[in-house]
């Protein structure tokens, strides 16, 4: 049942926070389809301690402020966003909705917040660029072909995106477990609608399994990317580049080095390397090393308003989100996402004011406590 096919008695009322999203969808959702979503690498530790890392923070709020309508706005790149969440870039989203990342970017829009396009979508970058004229960012993977990565690059400015995000954490896949397990592959006739000329160069399919992505990865990826290889992609982009997949502080500060416009502290979501440091912990080290040149965006385990504000004290610019709202899209397509990201901004207008803030800009470290 969709949350648009509710009953009138309220038997199956709309959500009132992000996490019931996640049992309504695991419900409508194949197996296989659902586990690709959720899971992450082996023993998915990781996913666990993205989680986990927001609880270990306490606020300490200010009273008698007066706040009653909070500035939820921030900028990044240019571009001022109505709230410091963003729609990190997921793959394959028509498995969880048949209009896929056309909904879901038009629902960003909607919302005055930046959507990522994967580059391995089920829509192509042309024709969300034309159902959407919001914010949008275009994620990459590096091609050994460096033909295909200008190819892409050059697609996304003329189809009007804003910047790339490069993905620096996926030499190769990480070890899926569910996906083995389920024997993993795209639906019949769904496609990496991004990629279909480029697999059509290297003899590929653009319908693939887990084993064959993961092949694929491997075969045709830059396995061997290196930080003049990001030097190379900043002088060659027309649109200015983010990194994705930073956990360090001196990594990020050689990606500032090599010209990238800002840093997302990111662990793929716990789907690469298992037992990496979750990245809210990943995120003060950053920060510092960055030392304001470049804004820092987060994403991992942020599953309300309360984790955005802790990122935004630590330092982050704004915060991502991905399996949350692939569970509203999954529940009720484009309306699904737009009233998570309601949800969102609701928790944030209360929370801010009852933190005592009246702007994002009043968020620091002096505020939370570490348990």
């Amino acid at each position: 049942m969709r949350a648009s096919d509710e009953a009138p008695g309220g038997k199956n009322p709309p959500p009132v926070r992000l996490d019931e999203y996640e049992p309504r969808a695991r419900a409508l959702l194949p197996r296989a389809t659902y586990d690709y979503f959720a899971g992450g690498a082996e023993d998915e530790a990781t996913v666990a301690a993205n989680l986990a890392a927001y609880g270990r923070y306490r606020f300490r709020f200010k009273v008698l402020s007066s706040v009653t309508n909070p500035d939820l706005a921030c900028e990044v790149l240019g571009a001022r966003l109505a709230m410091p969440v963003q729609l990190a870039a997921t793959a394959t989203q028509k498995m969880a909705h048949p209009d896929g990342e056309v909904a879901a970017a038009r629902a960003a829009a909607a919302a005055g917040v930046a959507y990522s396009l994967s580059t391995l979508s089920t829509v192509s970058i042309e024709d969300v660029g034309a159902a959407c004229r919001g914010t949008r960012w275009f994620q990459l993977y590096m091609y050994r072909d460096r033909g295909i990565t200008t190819d892409l690059i050059d697609r996304a400015a003329e189809a009007g995106y804003n910047a790339v995000q490069l993905t620096v954490d996926t030499p190769r896949l990480g070890r899926r477990e569910r996906d083995f397990r389920n024997g993993f592959g795209l639906p019949e006739g769904m496609r990496y609608e991004n990629l279909t000329g480029a697999l059509q160069r290297t003899g590929e399919s653009a319908e693939l399994g887990q084993s064959a992505l993961s092949s694929y990865f491997t075969d045709q990826l830059d396995s061997w990317l290196s930080w003049k290889d990001l030097e190379w992609l900043v002088s060659n982009s027309r649109l200015p580049v983010m990194a994705k997949g930073v956990v360090r502080g001196d990594d990020a500060r050689r990606a500032v080095g090599a010209g990238v416009a800002a840093v997302i502290v990111s662990n793929h979501g716990g789907r690469q390397l298992d037992y990496s440091i979750a990245t809210l912990d990943a995120l003060p080290d950053v920060v510092q090393a960055v030392a304001g040149d470049v804004p820092v965006l987060v994403d991992g385990g942020v599953r309300r308003g309360t984790d955005v504000l802790k990122a935004l004290a630590l330092g982050a610019r704004s915060v991502m989100i991905g399996r949350p709202y692939l569970w509203a899209l999954a529940v009720d397509g484009e309306a699904g996402v737009s009233r998570m990201l309601e949800l969102m901004r609701q928790e944030l207008t209360v929370s801010m004011s009852l933190l005592g803030v009246k702007s994002l800009s009043e968020l620091s470290e002096d505020l939370l406590v570490r348990q």
